[in-house]
């Protein structure tokens, strides 16, 4: 292995911190007993920053996926049924548009138009975004008996 510094085990398909803390926050949201949920409650349960958690329940709230309220009984819940929320959704509300490049450079540096790679990375990404894309929120917790799935 060239670099084991930062190995986790997690495979090549990495999600940044914050789009893994908002696909895991609505998770625990639809899969919840009670449509509202504290962001210190959601913090504690994921072993996250609260100040994180805050700024990326910011960005799902910003992007119509979730309704914050303030006060005491504040909190977050789900802005339409669990259903109706796809994967791709969370993720761009977190990183913006995903986009299914070809080339794993970030310029091209092959001469053919018809690098091997560029065809099979290209699909291999087009694949993930259809994959996000259909699957939905209830499809994550229904195994977890998801109580906010509707």
């Amino acid at each position: 292995m060239i670099n084991n510094r930062h190995a986790t085990g997690s495979g090549p398909f990495r999600v940044s911190e914050a789009a893994n803390l908002g696909l895991h926050a609505l998770a625990v949201l639809a899969a919840g007993s009670e449509p509202v949920a504290r962001t210190r409650e959601i913090a504690a349960r994921l072993k996250a920053s609260v100040a994180h958690l805050a700024k990326v329940m910011g960005a799902l709230e910003h992007a119509g996926l979730v309704v914050g309220t303030r006060g005491p009984a504040g909190g977050y819940q789900l802005a339409r049924p669990a259903s109706r929320i796809s994967l791709k959704e969370i993720y761009e509300a977190i990183e913006g548009p995903m986009q299914a490049r070809e080339c794993l450079f970030g310029e091209p540096v092959c001469e053919s138009r018809g690098c091997v790679l560029s065809k099979y990375f290209g699909g291999l990404n087009r694949e993930v975004i259809h994959k996000l894309a259909r699957t939905r929120l209830t499809d994550l917790t229904k195994e977890f008996g998801g109580k906010n799935g509707k």
